[in-house]
């Protein structure tokens, strides 16, 4: 990949702040699956500037986030400067945990970034290794049922919106058409609702719970095929 989080940080963060799904879909959602956080340690993998780790930690978390984007992270440090919560950053890769002590969180979240990830059955791992026993998990991803390649609207006869989706076998890394989105300039991992799924269980977590967000407000008036679609898949999970 040519182009990673770290080279569109700034970029990225006012698309964070100015794209409704963030704070209309995404995040209350989030909120509704990790559920009362006060009190726990909880652990944001891939946590970018840190605006779902500063969510929680104003909930009562204490809350750890490793990213591997350096401008991401020194974005995340700067709110901590600026309006101390106790959170800590920490640089490394999701996929191994780096400085991640075993079993020492209650809970851990990645929000929007599997899609990134080269290797989730690693990342999972990680998930699990952090975890004490019987905690719990919350991934946040695009779709992948119907954010394939290429998937697109179209706009029928009877003037109804409808998702054209194709490819959804072929598991691969691509990048939209669209240069105003995150797809367009770092590109996604495609693969398959039950390939999530499987290597979930295959990491030793037990499925809890799933949501798919029916957009409403400014990002349903921003793409209105998802009051008939999700674009999202939220996922929580237990660890065995």
């Amino acid at each position: 990949m040519s182009t990673t989080y770290n080279d569109i940080a700034e970029w990225y963060d006012q698309y964070l702040r100015d794209n409704p799904l963030y704070r209309e879909v995404i995040l209350p959602n989030v909120l509704a699956m990790v559920g009362e956080v006060r009190g726990q340690e909880i652990c944001d993998l891939a946590c970018g500037q840190g605006w779902i780790a500063r969510e929680l930690a104003q909930r009562g978390a204490r809350v750890t986030g490793i990213d591997l984007a350096d401008n991401l992270l020194a974005m995340a440090q700067q709110h901590e400067a600026e309006q101390p919560l106790g959170v800590v950053y920490l640089h490394g890769d999701a996929q191994n945990g780096g400085p991640l002590v075993d079993q020492s969180f209650d809970g851990a979240i990645c929000i929007m970034a599997l899609m990134n990830i080269t290797d989730i059955q690693a990342a999972f791992q990680t998930a699990r290794r952090i975890l004490k026993p019987g905690g719990w998990f919350v991934f946040a991803i695009t779709h992948p049922c119907f954010q394939t390649p290429h998937a697109h609207w179209i706009t029928v006869e009877n003037g109804t919106v409808q998702r054209v989706v194709g490819d959804y076998f072929d598991e691969q890394l691509w990048t939209s058409s669209n240069p105003n989105g995150v797809r367009g300039r770092v590109g996604d991992h495609h693969r398959m609702l039950s390939t999530y799924l499987n290597t979930l269980a295959a990491a030793n977590f037990a499925l809890e719970r799933m949501l798919e967000p029916l957009a409403t407000g400014k990002r349903a008036e921003q793409e209105p095929g998802n009051q008939q679609v999700p674009s999202l898949l939220l996922v929580r999970a237990r660890a065995l």
